[in-house]
């Protein structure tokens, strides 16, 4: 049996701001234990990240900064069932943080079907039984957390696991990255910022526009504003916004914008410089986030920023960031639903 696991100790009802605060602990205890899977490109034609919501959005970060790293192609699912295409040529690396999470259990019966190669993540439950049973290399995380803010686990073991298959190294770079939260005063506080800026109109939507390089921390972003602060909160992405969703930019909308900028591309910049003139015109709040690079640190940077946005926004607007009540009764729903 090869198992990739450590002792933990049983942590409940671990709040955000914790959470936030003692991020970098999540990204240490990822590089602790993190042990070699043995695995190399060269075997497999594909790799298929699956997992939802706070336990998914890790492989899809992972996946954009990868994506012009390497020649394999990497896909993140979100669903019951995986690409037809899935095979023995595989490597599926499914994620998990409670471990009953249905789709991904279902993605896993699934990719056993079909013979993949299987590297799973999570903190217990079903999966954590399954993978035990049947002999599937797994990386455990600590208990207690909201999946949402558990992302330090499944984003550091997504990329270790991504730069081992790929023959690359970042643990340097991870190790600085978990060294520089222990001090992210600056972010806190551009998150504070970005609370004013919007303070007469936290009843609107968010509408995140991102280009390719942010638009998985964008995801994230939405992901949080809509868990934690209970509103309502979208993603568009440029160039492919400018050719659509543009095209509903007339007058006061009902929405706050947030531009995640990578400033990697001159012909985005231009489309975003065109679009904050476009809406600001017409009466409308823009916040804009310019990232210096599009390294991974940076890119934890936003992150962090963002979070710490989601948790000041629910605070102030006296939503309840611990639980998910929809979520909840959704799935209570699931279990009798036939």
């Amino acid at each position: 049996m090869v198992i990739f696991a450590a002792n933990f100790n049983l942590m409940t009802e671990i709040n955000h701001e914790f959470a936030l605060t003692n991020f970098y602990n999540q990204i240490r205890f990822a590089l602790d234990n993190f042990k070699s899977h043995g695995l190399n490109s060269a075997q497999f034609n594909n790799v298929i990240i699956g997992g939802l919501g706070g336990s998914g959005i890790g492989g899809r970060i992972a996946k954009s900064y990868f994506s012009d790293k390497v020649n394999l192609p990497i896909e993140v699912y979100s669903d019951y069932q995986l690409p037809t295409y899935a095979s023995a040529d595989s490597l599926v690396i499914l994620s998990s943080y409670s471990g009953l999470t249905e789709e991904t259990l279902a993605m896993y019966e699934e990719a056993r079907s079909k013979s993949c190669t299987i590297v799973c993540i999570t903190s217990g439950g079903t999966l954590l039984e399954w993978v035990k049973r049947d002999n599937v290399p797994y990386y455990i995380v600590e208990t207690g957390y909201q999946p949402r803010m558990a992302l330090g686990f499944s984003l550091t073991y997504n990329l270790l696991i991504l730069s081992e298959l790929f023959g690359l190294d970042l643990i340097p770079e991870i190790n600085a990255i978990s060294s520089i939260y222990k001090n992210l005063q600056i972010e806190q506080e551009r998150a504070n910022e970005m609370l004013a800026h919007f303070s007469n109109k936290l009843d609107n939507k968010f509408v995140i526009v991102a280009d390719g390089i942010t638009e998985s921390i964008g995801i994230r972003f939405c992901q949080q504003i809509q868990e934690n602060a209970k509103i309502e909160a979208f993603i568009n992405v440029l160039p492919e916004a400018n050719h659509n969703v543009f095209e509903t930019y007339y007058g006061i909308l009902p929405s706050n914008f947030i531009f995640l900028n990578s400033q990697s591309n001159d012909r985005n910049k231009g489309r975003f410089a065109y679009l904050k003139q476009l809406l600001e015109k017409q009466g409308n709040t823009i916040f804009e986030i310019n990232l210096d690079n599009s390294s991974l640190t940076e890119l934890l940077k936003t992150i962090y920023m963002t979070d710490w946005f989601s948790i000041y926004l629910s605070n102030e607007k006296g939503a309840d960031n611990m639980t998910v009540p929809n979520i909840s009764g959704l799935k209570s729903f699931l279990l009798t639903f036939k």
